[in-house]
């Protein structure tokens, strides 16, 4: 079934922006500090261009479609510290494409001065973008839709990114993170008993969850909500996993769609105790460095799950590093650092 997959995979074409594939290691003093199971990292900041994240993995995919249509200008939008949007504007500077981006105000508060100019909000800057303050209104895709529009209406020829790079087609791309992680564990010697990760405009856990079931139907596809909302994460992961499904001529049973809730702290972008101290032990066991808004959060949740016995001490287990290296330097005093 593995073969099948990389065979429909392989009729979409990509770009080649991401340095693929990205390893596959053992966290060996976290899995001990823990007392099991084994813990595996598979290096989605690893991806290259723009200081890396799992994002790029879904713009190799639907940037291509862009160039195809004769854009000339990408358009998409995020909060100030979005890791979506500093790769969009990664990706654009590598391309030679006009880049704007609608930040939305209001979804997160500050943490501290260095927040709105730091971190990603810097490399935005240094990679050309062109940034529209907007306010949020909870609807993650209206805002860059209307920018998009005035850019076409001034003779731009504009792409829209989605937030989040979450669309069926981004979630056919991350689907190529299983066909990966399945040839590297099967080298290394094991199958995962999960894939845990953080989850929240739902296409990395959509394409997770339609490449395993072809792939590793034995590995548990496990989405850390990081919004603070979890149904609607659950809705988004089942609408554009049955799309990639339709992308891929794939049967798809939305049942085994699994999102974790209760580990997001009080809000989107808010760190909390759990966050700050999984971020702290990757830091000190493991020498990774993971985000408070996303990363940081799905390793909380894993390691609350291990506490709590959801895995026995032999079994493997994948935890997805999404990247957002960055942000940490917008939020050091949150993180007392």
């Amino acid at each position: 079934m593995r073969a099948d997959l990389e065979a429909r995979l392989a009729r979409f074409q990509r770009l080649g922006l991401s340095h693929l594939p990205t390893p596959l290691e053992p966290m060996k003093r976290l899995s001990t500090h823990l007392g099991g199971p084994r813990l595996w990292v598979k290096r989605e900041d690893c991806t290259g261009v723009g200081l890396g994240g799992n994002k790029l993995r879904k713009l190799d995919f639907v940037l291509k479609e862009a160039l195809d249509t004769g854009a000339d200008t990408l358009v998409s939008g995020g909060v100030v510290q979005s890791n979506s949007q500093r790769q969009v504007a990664a990706a654009a500077a590598r391309l030679g494409l006009e880049c704007h981006l609608a930040v939305y105000h209001g979804r997160v508060a500050p943490p501290n001065a260095a927040y709105e100019t730091s971190g990603n909000a810097l490399l935005n800057r240094l990679f050309g973008a062109t940034l529209h303050d907007v306010p949020w209104t909870g609807d993650r895709n209206g805002a860059i839709r209307d920018l998009a529009q005035k850019l076409s209406e001034s003779g731009r020829k504009p792409y829209v990114v989605p937030y989040g790079v979450s669309n069926p087609l981004g979630a056919v791309a991350y689907a190529t993170t299983i066909v990966e992680i399945a040839h590297q564990s099967a080298s290394l010697g094991f199958t995962p008993a999960a894939i845990v990760h953080c989850s929240g405009s739902a296409a990395t856990q959509a394409g997770l969850a339609v490449g395993a079931a072809h792939a590793l139907p034995n590995t548990r596809i496990v989405g850390i909500d990081i919004d603070a909302e979890p149904e609607r994460v659950h809705a988004d992961v089942v609408r554009y996993a049955q799309g990639a499904a339709v992308l891929l001529d794939l049967p798809f049973d939305s049942g085994s769609i699994e999102v974790v809730a209760g580990h997001a702290g009080p809000a989107y972008g808010v760190a909390h105790d759990a966050t700050i101290e999984a971020i702290r032990l990757a830091g000190r066991l493991e020498a990774l460095a993971l985000d408070p808004v996303y990363s940081g959060k799905g390793l909380a949740g894993l390691v609350a799950l291990i506490r709590g016995g959801r895995w026995p001490a032999d079994a493997d287990i994948v935890f997805i590093h999404t990247g957002g290296t960055p942000a940490l330097f917008a939020y050091g005093e949150t993180l007392g650092l």
